[in-house]
This record gives C-alpha cells, structure tokens and sequence, in this order.
C-alpha cells in the first residue's frame, strides 16, 4: 500500500512538474546583434571545434570559389570592410590562399582535417540565441522565359535602376534625390506599381508577374529570349525598404499550411490564384532593380555565385569573402524524389540577400534552374556556421599562381 502511494504521489508531482513546463519559444532568427557585438565567436575550447571530415573529402569548385573571393580581396574597394575584429584584410587573405594551398598539395579527409585543426583559427557564429542557432534556407537562379520589348505575352517588366537613386559609399540605399536636390526615402513596391514611375525604365519583359516577384527575391535570373539567347539579369540595388515575406503572409492569412510551405506551393497558389499575386506581393515593401550582366550570375561582391560552395549571410555583421564551413541538413534530389540528409562542407561568403538579416540567417546557392529551385525551396534547416581564419604563427607558402 504504501508503495503504491508513493509511486502515486511520484507521478503526481511529474505530472505538476510537466504540466507547468511551458512550450519552447520559436527561435527568432531575425534577432538582431547587439550593439557593439560580432557575429563570430572565437573557439577556445578544442571540444567545441567542429568535425571537417566529411567536408575535407568533397571539395569540388572549391579551389575555383576560393579564386573568386581573392579577386575580390585583391580589389583595393574590399579594404574599407576590415578589420572585421581581429582580422585583418591581409589575414583574410592569407587565409583563403594557405587553404587553397592544402587543397591543392592533395590533402583530404583525416589529414586534411587535422591540418585545419593545427593551422586555423575557427570561430562560431552567435547565432540567433548567443548559442551558436542559424537557419538555413537556399537560394537559386531561375531561368524564365522573356523579351526586350512587351507584346501580348510578355508585360511584367523587370526594371533598372532609376537615375535619382542615391546610395553611400558601402552601396546602402539612402533614397531618391528630388528636383530640389533632397533626399527622400525612395517609395515602397506598393506605391512604385501603381504609380507606373519606372515607366522607361524598363530592362526585360517577363509573361508571369510572380515570376518578377521570384527574380527579385532571388537577386538574378536567366532569361531565354525569342531568339533562344539566354541572358543573365543580376542584382543592382533595391528601394532601401526592408524585406517582408510573401511565404509568411500566405502562412498567416491560411493560404497555404506552414508545413506545406515551399517556393512551389507558392507557384502553384499564385497560378490558381493569379489575381491576388499583387495582393501579396505588395505586402513587401522591398523592390529590387536589376543590369544585364555577362557569364553566371553573381553575388554582392560581384563575383559569380557558385552552387554549395557560396553562401549568402548580412553583410553588415560577417566578414565577406571569407572561407567558411556550415553543418546543418540539407536536401538532395535522388530519381525525382527530395531527401534530408546531414550536410557538412566548406563554404564561401560571397552574397547578401534581401531576406537575410541578423546573425541567425544564411541563404545556400543551389545552382541555376528548376532543379535548383527545388532543392531551394525545400531548405529550411537548424544549423550551425563556422568561419576559418589562419592562425597568426602560420603564413601560408609562396603563391606560385
């Protein structure tokens, strides 16, 4: 009897125990940084030190993203963006150059690993908890059928930018220049549609006005013109409003579940529903201008974007450029179908986007097309970033390049 009573009152207070125990708060991923604070966090405890392993064996494009980032580090304009805390321009640069340079002597795997573990600095980003929690999305180039004039098909335009835009030197948007010579905060999506004041301003014309809406989300896009051409269209500046999200508008209003949310059940919804794509794309005040540009799309240091190996991050609280490792899950298409497995591999910060703000966002390149849109828009994923910076005793080997 007694043992009862006691195994009674037990999961009593168990259940009072649980009972009180509030649900877990979803993770504000836009959380800002503290004033004053970076980003990264050096790692002092060697526990703490991610596994490269599995990374140091898949380096595909890597020695090419690396060339990309030291043609930007190379460019007297890079210098203004350091010292990013203790680091300095020159060591972002002998960084990236001692990491091509172990790649290239054939290191991999376990060696390769334990050379990293030796030679490199790591610090962890903060996150958006100060514990190190980032959300991972994906991004993509999406390639969509367009013209350079409109006709009955083709009236959605993508536009350059306007002449009275007025940014600072670090490319930051400060709003359009009037007549009298102030300067105003530029006018939302909203007010920019309707009013039709980029009227000659127009760069390409596309058949779908979500397609527009995708374009300038993504930051480029291909565009196969009537003669079959395929022309790159890439970021140039945006109104300086901040970004809102369509998804989460949808999400709110019922239109489409949240865990059904993706890029597609967006497509599909604004296909049967063409007639409310104003209705919800308005709801972002961010709009964004575009320029022709020649070869692959490129990122915001205007050097091209390279799948899994470029990352999108703020550029106002990461160091750019930089060599960088992310772990988290990410997707991966096998006979038509969409898995989640771990992922872990090295990485460059080569890109901003609209969306990505705060220490607790980063944005995947997926590549260029559908396929790429797919795996895109099935990428939301808890993860963890890590940037790799040479440590002060070690100077990387002659550059024979």
């Amino acid at each position: 009897m007694k043992r009862t009573l006691l195994l009674w009152m037990l999961a009593l207070i168990a259940s009072l125990i649980t009972g009180c125990q509030r649900p877990a708060a979803k993770p504000d991923y836009n959380r800002a940084l503290p004033p004053g604070e970076l980003a990264l966090r050096k790692i002092t405890d060697p526990e703490q030190i991610p596994d490269f392993t599995y990374g140091c064996y898949n380096l595909a494009w890597m020695d090419a993203a690396i060339n990309n980032s030291l043609n930007y580090l190379g460019k007297p304009s890079s210098r203004q963006f350091f010292p990013y805390g203790s680091i300095t321009h020159q060591r972002a640069i002998d960084s990236l150059k001692a990491f091509r340079q172990l790649i290239s002597a054939g290191l991999r795997g376990d060696q390769l690993d334990a050379t990293i573990n030796e030679q490199f600095d790591v610090y962890m980003s903060v996150g958006c908890d100060d514990r190190g929690t980032v959300l991972f999305t994906g991004y993509y180039t999406p390639i969509f059928d367009g013209s350079p004039m409109p006709t009955e098909r083709f009236k959605y335009p993508l536009y350059n930018p306007p002449d009275n835009l007025v940014k600072n030197q670090l490319g930051e948007v400060l709003g359009q220049r009037g007549p009298d010579g102030q300067i105003r905060p530029f006018p939302a999506r909203a007010e920019i549609e309707a009013s039709n004041m980029l009227k000659g301003r127009e760069l390409v014309w596309l058949a779908d006005p979500f397609e527009v809406y995708i374009a300038q989300v993504q930051g480029s896009a291909k565009i196969r013109m009537p003669d079959e051409n395929l022309i790159t269209v890439g970021y140039a500046a945006t109104n300086g409003h901040e970004y809102r999200s369509v998804a989460q508008e949808l999400i709110s209003d019922g239109r489409i579940p949240a865990d059904k949310m993706s890029l597609w059940a967006m497509i599909d919804y604004f296909k049967q529903y063409p007639n409310q794509v104003a209705e919800y794309t308005r709801r972002n005040p961010r709009f964004v201008f575009f320029r022709k540009s020649q070869g692959p799309p490129r990122g915001s240091i205007n050097e091209p974007v390279i799948p899994m190996r470029t990352i999108a991050t703020d550029k106002s609280i990461y160091p750019r450029a930089c060599l960088a490792f992310i772990d988290t899950t990410l997707p991966r298409e096998v006979a038509g179908n969409i898995y989640r497995d771990p992922y872990s591999g090295f990485v460059l910060d080569q890109d901003t986007g609209g969306a990505i703000r705060a220490p607790g966002r980063c944005d995947v390149y997926m590549g260029i097309g559908d396929q790429a849109g797919k795996l895109a828009g099935q990428t939301y994923q808890e993860g963890r970033l890590y940037y790799l910076f040479l440590k002060d005793q070690f100077t990387p080997p002659p550059d024979r390049r």
